[in-house]
């Protein structure tokens, strides 16, 4: 997908319409249809739409304009990517455990080093 160069962290429905190409009228629409596309709302109500926002709806402008998804077969298709993602998670989560265990044992071994060297101090 292309990169806008998004530096801001919200935008309103009228610059994201001009970011995308598309309508406001579209934007509001999507929102209706596709439950992961909810932007936020500022203290006077307007939509704030953040950079996840602008790209969930880069990538369903390409699923229904470029490859040619119906609403519903880009619904399909962004529900199996959005569980492929919360598959994925865990196996991370997994991994990062992994990765603290190790980080508990140089823990104990830097802990029997001090003491070590408090001995060998000690008897000096």
């Amino acid at each position: 997908m292309k990169d806008f160069g998004l530096k801001k962290l919200y935008y309103s429905i009228s610059e994201v319409s001009r970011l995308t190409a598309l309508e406001q009228y579209i934007l509001r629409y999507w929102e209706t249809e596709f439950e992961q596309l909810k932007p936020g709302k500022n203290r006077a109500g307007n939509r704030i739409y953040t950079n996840k926002d602008i790209k969930l709806i880069l990538q369903i402008k390409q699923l229904l304009r470029e490859e040619k998804y119906t609403i519903e077969g880009a619904k399909k298709i962004l529900d199996e990517l959005n569980f492929e993602n919360v598959v994925s998670a865990p196996k991370e989560a997994e991994a990062d455990k992994k990765k603290i265990i190790p980080q508990k044992s140089y823990k104990k071994d830097l802990e029997d080093i001090k003491n070590l060297l408090l001995f060998i101090q000690s008897s000096l």
